[in-house]
């Protein structure tokens, strides 16, 4: 992988301050004692950002926090040296709660909704992406939106970003990234429930995955569709190709962050100039590898590069 570097912005309009800890096991209705937590900064696209930089890549986020746990997440985000732009919300950031148990391996997480967020917020976040004066390659929507950010959020950015030349990756699902893509966006990276979803399903199997993906790409959606599937990879699908991608089996130790370190390699392999295909081997590489470190860890480097060069060889083979 080469060390050029283009411009990703990330934006998280719902950002966590997570708190791990692990136990022996969990019992109801009695003390859980726990080891002393550990803080990681969370949400979709901070971990995006999160594994670009570990990946050796560079972006900006964009992050939307307030009171103590938000000063944590930017002060956290800022040791990792991460480049971040922070609008405050007006109220604190929601923390969210994951539990090891040592003696099953099981993992017990807590999420929790974020506060509502004022129209004047949401506004400015807008107004902020707008005035960005060196427009960025890739500007990179992941997450959820809290309560009170209209539907159609990300279906003005999409807009935007048409407008201005600007790949906008959009992973997020129901009705916000239903409206986005109308609009049209450059990736989105659905699971098969989201695809089941953007069709109009209750559920989709997998011999009915394939029309769907040419259909979207068909009306013009998205340019690059990447479904996960979890522990088998991915299936890549633009208007060139069909492509499914298997990562080999390795120990999962926490699947938190799985597929914002897939987006996150994805964006590294595109900026360092991989074609799709292979910049959708180090995606799923990064995500897999995200999937063997602890906690909300992400991606690390030497893995990535070790189980992409794995990919590459085994797809070369068929």
């Amino acid at each position: 992988m080469n060390k050029n570097k283009m411009k990703v912005v990330t934006l998280t309009m719902n950002p966590v301050l997570d708190k791990t800890s692990e136990t022996k096991i969990v019992v109801p209705e009695k003390k859980t004692r726990c080891k002393s937590p550990r803080y990681e900064p969370g949400g979709g696209g901070i971990n995006v950002s999160r594994a670009i930089k570990k990946l050796g890549g560079e972006s900006m986020a964009i992050i939307v926090v307030g009171g103590d746990n938000g000063n944590m997440v930017e002060n956290l985000l800022k040791a990792e040296d991460i480049n971040v732009k922070t609008i405050d919300s007006g109220e604190n950031t929601r923390e969210n709660i994951m539990v090891q148990e040592t003696k099953t391996g099981s993992q017990y997480r807590f999420v929790m909704p974020g506060p509502e967020m004022k129209e004047k917020v949401w506004k400015k976040v807008l107004e902020e992406i707008k005035s960005i004066k060196q427009k960025p390659n890739y500007l990179v929507a992941s997450g959820s939106l809290p309560p009170g950010v209209p539907d159609d959020f990300y279906a003005e950015i999409a807009r935007y970003a048409k407008k201005n030349d600007i790949r906008f990756v959009l992973d997020s699902s129901g009705e916000p990234l239903k409206l986005a893509i109308k609009e049209g966006v450059h990736m989105i990276k659905p699971n098969l429930g989201e695809m089941a979803n953007i069709i109009g399903k209750e559920q989709i199997n997998g011999m009915e995955l394939e029309e769907a993906a040419k259909e979207i790409l068909k009306k013009g959606q998205c340019s690059v569709l990447v479904v996960s599937l979890g522990a088998k990879g991915a299936m890549l699908a633009t208007n060139d190709e069909i492509d499914y991608i298997v990562p080999p089996t390795m120990p999962v130790v926490s699947a938190v962050g799985a597929g914002d370190s897939m987006v996150g390699g994805m964006l590294v392999g595109c900026t360092n100039g991989l074609w799709y295909q292979q910049a959708a081997y180090y995606g799923v590489a990064a995500g897999t590898a995200a999937a063997m470190t602890p906690g909300s860890e992400l991606c690390r480097k030497e893995d990535t590069d070790k189980i992409f060069d794995w990919i590459s060889a085994n797809n070369a083979l068929h």
